[in-house]
């Protein structure tokens, strides 16, 4: 058997359905191998739109997403989207070609030490040096991958590799399930007589926490106690914005009315929290709040986050746990404490509301779209102004309803996002949302989604300008310098792809196309040119409330 034959068998015994990439000379036996099997290679446009696709793959499914590039310049276009998996805690499983080991020791044409190149931003990464640890590289790779906390992993495979006959009892490894570490025993307990203690706890839900059961767990936590949720921006839907528990999210670079509950609780627990989300000094400047971490690993060692106690292990299972014990518990907690911040916060969400004779603006749009779009259907967003907005305004009702790169923040990712997003469920509701900077970055791939005949909504917020530069600027500084951009007629752009588009020019029009698009489940672009006033408008409400 070819050695490029057993890793597509190891391919197929890992489950996997699709390989994103773009083709190229050293990975050639690779693609003729995976001609004949179970999996479907599509092409891309372009190496990160591929990562980016594989990337929300993994995230949606839990599933290692697949991506494939040829050596060079090939390898290093997927670095921003291999990066970008790996801090939002996505897993994914990179491979790239490479010329012959012959030449590898001198400068050669288009060389680069890929694996060296790809070790900062993946859990573990290798070449395939002898064809025969084919089976154990293939399955080290997604095991690590998919296991908590998820991320990226890399094989790199040279096309004199790929070619080797190796021996034909050489079969893939089995995947078995791993079963995760149960909490400690003390450190639950010791949890419970925190809890015993306060009055106004607090729940704050991190990226960890939107995983099945966890989910479900911490809802009955919630519900059972009435303890108040705040969620992160990649932990939205951890728990029901429709919860009258929730107040919806933290993760903003100003403070908000949410910080009115952080600053109120006599304990907070972190649930599955990243810190490379969201910087504990922001929620916990004064180093003073009490906390419990339960997460998969241990805290990070940081000064503005030192739990008081760490429940390491699985989440869903301390989650349970806690349920469990806290029966026989007679808590007591204060029942009311947060609901004034509850109703601040979604009086402010509707006070957005668009009217007739108003441009339209993100918030507005939003509601708009929260009133057409079901509760299980999915946004995502790329980076921007608009992610802001859709983090803080945008009611999410199910884990993985919004998904929001704050890891890396990678402009660029919602709409080959969108493409993993519609392949994994046609029938479900996809919007993918960008503003005009992140749309024309990966906007090559309409094509590819154009091919597989996809079906999802594209809106793009369009102000001419890298708007939350430009918003954090005039924050900062009170101008913006640097950021205005032009930009092609859109609708043209998308009509030469084939897909229906639509421009808003009143808000009747926006709110008819948006359900017609949405509903279609049709490929769907709307440009909506934008007021960007409520942005700073935003920052002095908020000013004017602090300071009262």
């Amino acid at each position: 058997m070819k050695a490029s034959d057993l890793f597509v068998k190891c391919l197929e015994n890992e489950g996997v359905q699709y390989i994103f990439g773009v083709p190229g000379e050293e990975n050639e036996d690779l693609l003729f191998s995976l001609e004949d099997s179970t999996i479907d290679f599509i092409p891309t446009r372009h190496e990160q739109g591929a990562a980016f696709i594989a990337n929300v793959w993994g995230r949606l499914t839990g599933k290692a997403g697949v991506c494939l590039s040829t050596l060079g310049p090939g390898a290093t276009n997927l670095i921003t989207g291999i990066a970008d998996a790996n801090l939002d805690k996505s897993p994914v499983v990179a491979i790239t070609g490479q010329g012959g080991l012959a030449r590898l020791h001198h400068e050669s044409h288009q060389y680069v030490d890929i694996v060296n190149m790809f070790k900062p931003i993946t859990k573990w990464n290798t070449a395939i040096i002898d064809p025969n640890a084919i089976t154990e590289v293939v399955r080290k790779a997604f095991k690590v991958a998919e296991q908590e906390k998820p991320g990226a992993t890399h094989i790199e495979l040279s096309e004199d590799v790929s070619k080797q006959i190796v021996k034909d009892r050489l079969q893939p490894i089995l995947p078995k399930r791993v079963r995760r570490p149960g909490p400690d025993y003390k450190a639950i307990d010791g949890t419970i007589e925190l809890l015993k203690k306060a009055k106004r706890p607090l729940i704050i839900a991190g990226n960890g926490a939107i995983r099945k059961l966890a989910s479900k767990h911490l809802t009955k936590l919630t519900r059972i106690y009435n303890i108040p949720v705040v969620s992160t921006f990649m932990g939205k839907g951890a728990v029901s914005d429709r919860m009258n528990q929730s107040l919806l999210s933290i993760g903003l670079g100003f403070k908000d009315y949410v910080m009115e509950a952080i600053e109120k609780a006599d304990l907070i627990l972190t649930v599955g929290y990243d810190i490379a989300e969201y910087a504990p000094e922001s929620w916990n400047p004064k180093a003073d709040n009490k906390i419990v971490h339960i997460d998969f690993l241990p805290a990070e060692v940081y000064t503005h986050y030192n739990p008081d106690i760490e429940i390491v292990g699985d989440i869903s299972g301390t989650l349970w746990e806690l349920n469990c014990k806290l029966v026989n518990e007679n808590l007591h907690f204060d029942a009311d404490w947060y609901k004034p911040i509850r109703a601040r916060i979604l009086e402010d969400i509707a006070s957005y509301d668009l009217r007739e004779t108003d441009t339209p603006t993100i918030p507005g749009t939003l509601n708009i779209l929260r009133e057409i779009l079901n509760d299980d259907g999915l946004i995502i967003s790329d980076v921007g102004s608009h992610k802001m907005w859709i983090a803080r305004n945008f009611p999410t009702c199910c884990p993985n309803g919004v998904i929001i790169s704050n890891g890396l923040a990678s402009m660029g990712i919602s709409l080959p996002g969108a493409i993993a997003a519609s392949l994994i469920d046609p029938q479900r509701q996809v919007v993918a949302i960008m503003g005009d900077g992140g749309f024309l970055m990966n906007s090559q791939e309409l094509e590819t989604a154009k091919r597989l005949k996809v079906g999802f909504t594209i809106i793009i917020f369009n102000d001419n300008d890298y708007g939350l530069i430009s918003w954090k600027q005039r924050m900062s500084r009170n101008r913006s310098v640097s950021t205005q951009i032009s930009n092609p007629d859109f609708i043209i752009y998308a009509e030469s792809f084939g897909i229906k588009s639509f421009r808003s020019k009143n808000v009747s029009d926006l709110q008819k196309h948006l359900k017609t698009a949405i509903n279609s489940k049709e490929l769907y672009i709307i440009e909506i040119p934008i007021d960007t006033g409520v942005n700073d408008q935003l920052i002095k409400k908020l000013k004017n409330y602090w300071e009262e």
